[in-house]
């Protein structure tokens, strides 16, 4: 390191801010603890129509149809089954498995509704993303898509495999967006000029957002504020459970005083331990 390189003093990604904000303990049990959990089908679903639809732009213009992409389905699933075959065990039949491939292949028909591929040149796509703040905090993230106009006006897209939030729910669901959009900026000293969330659940939706300097602005102290609270359980060893309805999905049931049970000692390891990560899991935010 040389002594105009930043000190980084720990990193967050979209998805482990995402964690702290929605329970803190949980933010302990994945980064701290690293505590393994189960694969969901849903998340694992959402991983192979990622792979799809990524691969989809590998294809010429002209040949990015709906067959397409729905030829491309099965032999994802395949690749990821080879990566890690206890991908399986989510499922308790054949008929179960062919159920949970038939949604993925309508999230896929149901892409072909809300963009037309064919149009579309992106910039990047899987693009991994990472900048260092004054304070140290590296923030770092995968982008899905990135487009770019020839007037270099850039557009940032996330898809999404659940349904369209409500619009209580919808600054939440921007917070990721605008997160990525602050390391854009960061990093290339420009705004992007439209943040697009694709959902390919329910009925298909997107929602997309003008950022600005003020909510960028905002992003940061945001960002900041939450590293500040990391640090400060650190600190004091205080990881308290945030109970919600998603409780009812956590694997770590067992080890949750809400639930009755006792969190292991708190490991000699911190966020910071791990700066860098290789690559996304299913079990990251999509």
């Amino acid at each position: 390191m040389t002594l105009t390189e930043p000190v980084i003093i720990g990193a967050l990604s979209p998805s482990r801010a995402g964690d702290f904000m929605t329970c803190p303990l949980l933010y302990r049990f994945r980064v701290i603890d690293r505590i393994p959990e189960k694969p969901s089908a849903a998340a694992v679903r959402g991983t192979v129509v990622h792979a799809v639809l990524e691969r989809l732009y590998d294809l010429p213009a002209p040949r990015r149809s709906v067959e397409a992409a729905l030829e491309l389905l099965e032999p994802q699933w395949a690749r990821l089954l080879g990566e890690d075959p206890a991908y399986a065990e989510m499922f308790a039949d054949e008929a179960e498995q062919r159920e949970w491939l038939g949604q993925a292949r309508s999230m896929l028909e149901r892409y072909f509704t809300l963009e037309d591929p064919t149009r579309l040149e992106p910039a990047e796509r899987e693009l991994y993303v990472e900048a260092v703040l004054d304070s140290g905090l590296m923030l770092r993230g995968y982008i899905d898509r990135l487009d770019v106009a020839p007037s270099g006006e850039v557009r940032v897209v996330d898809y999404k495999t659940g349904s369209a939030p409500g619009p209580d729910f919808e600054a939440k669901a921007l917070f990721q967006m605008k997160f990525y959009a602050l390391v854009l900026w960061r990093l290339r000293g420009a705004i992007p000029r439209l943040l697009q969330l694709v959902y390919l659940g329910g009925g298909g939706e997107v929602l997309r957002y003008a950022p600005d300097e003020a909510d960028l602005r905002a992003t940061e102290r945001k960002v900041q504020a939450l590293w500040a609270a990391i640090e400060r359980a650190l600190e004091t060893g205080e990881w308290r459970a945030r109970p919600s309805r998603l409780c009812d999905w956590c694997d770590h049931q067992a080890l949750c005083p809400e639930f009755g049970g006792t969190p292991p000692p708190v490991p000699a390891r911190q966020p910071g331990d791990t700066v860098r990560s290789s690559r996304r899991t299913a079990t990251d935010e999509l």
